[in-house]
């Protein structure tokens, strides 16, 4: 990889959910010992930097993301201790260490929360959240027609000291996230503080949860939704980032701030960008797209064109935990992603695991090949898919809960991975440990001990991928330029040293005769890429015509 670009423009990101990594206590819930034990396999795997979802202290309504301290990891996972000193174990691994900070909502047992509460009506401690007055008679009504993210309204009705009912408080996700007030001075310097104490302790960077929802219209009229400017990417927000980033460019080592930033408008999202507020933001169009050569070609296309302004680095990212994992989107009649096919059934249709995987290794050369940085979600590297027979009563998550279980939800992406051996909890924690959801029984040929000793398995490709793109100086981040090719085909060079080629044809596509082969997702057919396959080859290669193929377009 180049040596000149900062450490974020072209990294390899790689996600850790806590909760479900490694158990180091045996509790069934991931924990800071079970990752520290696994850092080695991690740097083995060829990863720059890890982000951790949130750890902090949480009555887990919403898996951690409703925070009660952000100065503080959450007693379940370990102890501030044990994260400093993991910090300080990755760093002499030569791995970065990402922290998630939640800024848009807190918990509703966070102290201020709590004071807010208690000190009533037209408090203080209230103006630093969004508790207002009902409509209708004696306040029955919620203040506006906004609607939670997760299903439901987005306002709650507190009770008064005397039991009688009370003022509304805004959460744009469930009731135990109420929203913070942006515009009170607190909340921002509250943060700010918060940046501090983990710039601090040596973290490299900062994952901004939904940070485009921040700032709301103040006079909280009807008609929000979330892609609503009422509360949705509203210009205001980003005096914040901007607030954010002359903090971090204070610090030493290139830190950086990458942003969930969920946006339809292209141009809009670049604006989180530009060089005074974030490094990057999450590629979510490319994230949903189909496994369709056109559509992939305009939305990398799209993606490049919209970064270009503002100097930004790219991202590709394929699965994390918020949705269904790619090797079972890849294995479906419909290969997109998107939230509203989730909760209309999408989980019902028909998968065929075995196209999935196929699908799943070229797609991570297709990213990996790509100019930018990449994000890998913990287990993607085993082909591991997504649980969609969780029982009922053992899932946690609130969209689940809150659409009157209409939308599956997120827990099956959420399953404990699998380290060792051929039964549950396949080493995710000590021997008779039961993790906090089921692992199916077929994953016992996808632990990371099976796959190691596979030349040709997931995670063998995976670790081939890295250490050959970490090699050419030509990949991450830089310029690219398409290649022609047949109908079905996307190929692009990089720099000219070396050519991707992603065949999403139904039919063998011919390779240049002597093209030197760098890595491939699938075993050549003599010299043809088969279907659904991927390869990088040598220098600037342009493909031979293919007669055949072009028969059968015609």
């Amino acid at each position: 990889m180049a040596t000149t670009n900062a450490w974020w423009q072209d990294a390899v990101i790689y996600q850790v959910y806590p909760r479900s990594f490694a158990d180091g206590n045996g509790d069934g819930v991931g924990d800071l010992a079970g990752i520290r034990a696994r850092l080695p396999y991690l740097a083995e795997l060829g990863i720059d930097a890890i982000w951790f979802s949130p750890w902090y202290p949480s009555p887990m309504a919403d898996a951690g993301y409703d925070v009660i301290e952000y100065r503080d990891i959450a007693p379940v996972f370990g102890t501030l201790a044990e994260a400093e000193a993991l910090i300080e174990e990755a760093h002499g691994l030569g791995v970065r260490i990402i922290v998630d900070v939640v800024p848009n909502h807190g918990s509703d047992a966070m102290p201020w929360f709590q004071q807010a509460l208690a000190d009533g009506e037209g408090s203080a401690m209230r103006q630093r959240f969004w508790f207002r007055p009902g409509r209708g008679e004696h306040g029955a009504e919620p203040p506006n027609d906004w609607r939670s993210i997760f299903g439901g309204p987005a306002w709650t009705r507190t009770k008064n000291a005397d039991g009688t009912p009370g003022e509304w408080y805004l959460h744009l996700f469930a009731p135990e996230q109420p929203d913070l007030n942006w515009e009170h001075p607190a909340v921002r310097e509250e943060f700010l503080d918060v940046l501090r104490f983990w710039l601090d302790r040596g973290v490299d960077g900062i994952r901004v949860d939904s940070a485009a929802l921040l700032v709301k219209d103040p006079a909280l009229p009807d008609g929000g939704d979330d892609a609503d400017p009422l509360f949705t990417d509203r210009d205001e927000v980003h005096d914040i980032y901007r607030s954010w980033r002359a903090l971090s460019d204070t610090y030493d080592g290139d830190r950086m701030l990458v942003g969930e930033v969920w946006l339809p408008d292209p141009v809009r999202f670049a604006n989180y960008l530009r060089p005074d507020e974030m490094h990057t933001a999450f590629n979510f169009g490319f994230l949903g797209c189909p496994w369709d050569a056109g559509e992939l070609r305009k939305v990398v296309d799209d993606t490049i064109r919209y970064h270009e302004p503002v100097g930004a680095p790219a991202t590709w990212v394929l699965s994390n935990h918020d949705v269904t994992r790619h090797v079972t989107r890849y294995g479906r009649a419909d290969t997109s992603f998107s939230f509203a096919a989730k909760k209309n059934g999408a989980g019902e249709i028909p998968v065929d695991l075995a196209l999935g995987e196929r699908r799943a290794r070229a797609a991570l050369l297709l990213c990996l090949a790509l100019p930018g940085s990449t994000y890998v979600y913990q287990g993607e590297e085993l082909g591991l898919w997504e649980v969609e027979d969780i029982p009922e009563e053992l899932r946690d998550d609130p969209m689940w809960h809150r659409s009157n279980h209409a939308d599956p939800g997120r827990d099956g992406c959420r399953v404990p991975i699998p380290w060792s051996g051929q039964e549950p909890p396949f080493g995710f924690g000590p021997q008779g440990t039961t993790p906090w959801l089921p692992q199916p029984a077929a994953w016992r040929d996808r632990t990371a001990e099976a796959e190691d000793g596979d030349p040709a398995s997931m995670l063998n490709l995976y670790r081939r991928a890295l250490r050959a793109r970490r090699g050419e100086p030509a990949l991450g981040h830089g310029p690219m330029a398409w290649v022609d090719a047949p109908e079905g085909v996307l190929a692009f060079t990089r720099e000219d040293q070396v050519t991707c080629v992603v065949n999403l044809s139904p039919d063998p596509v011919a390779l240049p005769e002597g093209a030197e082969v760098l890595l491939a997702s699938a075993e050549l057919d003599g010299g043809s890429l088969p279907t659904d396959s991927a390869v990088w080859l040598r220098g600037h290669t342009a493909l031979p015509e293919n007669p055949e193929m072009e028969r059968k377009v015609r």
